[in-house]
């Protein structure tokens, strides 16, 4: 999504070859038509480094490329591909899965340490940044810190919501994709309890390989018509103009994009302790920042469910915050910077 926003503001300024490892081009829908893009065949096969090594460092010889760009543990074998260096080469990394959500893992931090010590590595929160320097022990001048950065315009005005067919009360709604890592079980476990000491509803935006489960379970504690799973929404500004209270569930985040748009929609945020939620938001609303644990994220929901005035009041200061530090613009010139640094070093 990051890419698909920073592609489209510079449109033709950068050529774009790109190789999704995982074989899902999809977000390339999201890349406007006048931006160069084309997708690179390259054989990626799993539980072959070495030989994925050796393929992708001949692709680095053989592609007319200034720069490599790779993103996430998932692409790490490029960035060993390019040892000695054959391009310039910058690194993002967004955060962790599952498996290292409570700590990383020793091989993944000795192996970042070898493929990243001589590349730019741009990180979008400050735990990133620590865990850069003080684990992963990479030079300091080659870490960058690049916060996310959202078009607060799209957010700050009420939108036409989504509605509820049945139901009372305020809503509750999350933005995310329903893989393991956000823990949307959590959520419906945190909602049923909220759910038995006050009207409300529940409402979950976003896709992924776990919405079957999702549902069967929310169809098997909850009533049918206090919870609505409705996908994924383009128009993402609608769902935060349907909601009263912001969730997020997650295990492991650093800068959860979702945060900063609900914060620049006026919301309140009910989080758990992850990343750089709490840094994120105003110090009014850092109590509901809560450990991972089904019951303090219950009773942090409960509190903002039943005082509207308080909802009001810590959304506003979100709000203000938000449009402040979290603008689009700097994230733009930020990685424009790096790559036209970078680029001229090919």
């Amino acid at each position: 999504m990051r890419f698909a926003a920073i592609a489209n503001h510079f449109g033709d300024k950068y050529r774009h070859a790109i190789l999704a490892m995982d074989g899902d081009y999809e977000c390339l829908a999201r890349v406007a038509s006048e931006v160069p893009v084309k997708q690179l065949n390259i054989l990626v096969r799993k539980h072959d480094t070495l030989g994925s090594v050796f393929r992708f460092r001949r692709a680095l010889r053989e592609q007319s490329t200034d720069l490599l760009v790779t993103y996430n543990w998932g692409a790490i074998e490029w960035a060993i591909a390019n040892r000695p260096r054959i391009l310039p080469h910058v690194h993002i990394e967004d955060g962790f899965g599952p498996d290292e959500a409570d700590s990383q893992l020793l091989r993944r931090r000795l192996t970042r340490r070898f493929a990243l010590s001589r590349s730019i590595v741009a990180l979008p929160s400050r735990t990133l940044e620590r865990a850069a320097l003080r684990q992963w022990h990479l030079p300091k001048d080659r870490v960058r810190y690049i916060p996310n950065g959202i078009d607060c315009a799209k957010f700050t005005g009420r939108q036409a919501p989504i509605r509820f067919t049945q139901g009372c009360g305020p809503v509750i709604g999350t933005v995310a994709a329903l893989r393991p890592e956000k823990n949307i079980a959590r959520l419906l476990r945190a909602f049923r309890v909220v759910r038995e000491k006050t009207a409300c509803r529940l409402l979950i935006a976003g896709d992924g390989q776990q919405r079957g489960d999702l549902e069967r379970l929310a169809r098997a504690t909850l009533p049918a018509e206090s919870v609505v799973f409705v996908g994924h929404v383009d128009a993402v500004e609608r769902v935060y103009s349907s909601i009263d209270v912001f969730a997020l569930s997650s295990d492991t985040e650093q800068m959860p994009t979702s945060v900063m748009e609900a914060m620049a929609s006026g919301l309140p945020v009910v989080a758990t302790d992850v990343g750089d939620v709490a840094e994120m938001l105003t110090a009014e609303n850092r109590a509901f920042v809560v450990s991972r644990d089904d019951e303090a994220f219950a009773g942090a929901l409960l509190k903002l469910v039943a005082d509207a005035s308080l909802r009001d009041a810590l959304g506003s200061a979100n709000q203000s915050a938000a449009c402040a530090r979290f603008g689009v613009s700097r994230m733009f010139a930020d990685y424009d910077a790096v790559f036209a640094s970078e680029i001229g070093k090919s």
